[in-house]
């Protein structure tokens, strides 16, 4: 095989390992203390956002749920029959942490305001934001996210 067939193969091989970055389950969060992943529910619909994580005792470390905006809005969370304690991590269309609310009360109903502008929210275990440095100014990469916009798309490195 001459060279030619040489670069398609690498282009075959690196434009898959981009892609496979931004499985439809799949969130990172890039920040000062590097990149975290995690394999994710998408909860995209009114009915998957209303009901979220309910009902659930147990969640993996490496879980989340990733919900989902058809338009960038001004977001409420609560703790209704939820049963995990829970960091919540507000972002905008471009995937810019704006927010993060840890430790959320289990079973609590009290409004969690996650402020204007949120395009996505991903929920996971309490703890794990500030142990792994997700903060505001934090980058999150999804394939939900509109990659025109995106700050950190998927065919970024």
């Amino acid at each position: 095989m001459g060279s030619g067939g040489s670069s398609l193969i690498l282009a075959l091989v690196f434009g898959g390992a981009a892609h496979a970055r931004c499985a439809p389950d799949t969130v990172e969060l890039r920040g000062p203390s590097g990149v975290q992943r995690f394999s994710v529910e998408i909860a995209d619909s009114e009915a998957e956002r209303s009901k979220g994580l309910m009902l659930r005792d147990h969640m993996a470390a490496s879980a989340g749920m990733l919900f989902v905006y058809e338009q960038p809005k001004h977001a409420y969370f609560w703790m209704k029959d939820t049963l995990l304690p829970l960091d919540m991590v507000f972002a905008d269309a471009t995937g810019l942490v704006t927010l993060v609310r840890s430790n959320a009360v289990p079973l609590d109903e009290t409004p969690i305001d996650g402020g204007d502008g949120v395009a996505v929210v991903l929920e996971i275990n309490a703890g794990l934001a500030k142990r792994m440095g997700i903060a505001p100014g934090s980058v999150l990469r999804s394939a939900a996210l509109d990659q025109s916009v995106a700050a950190w798309r998927c065919a970024d490195q």
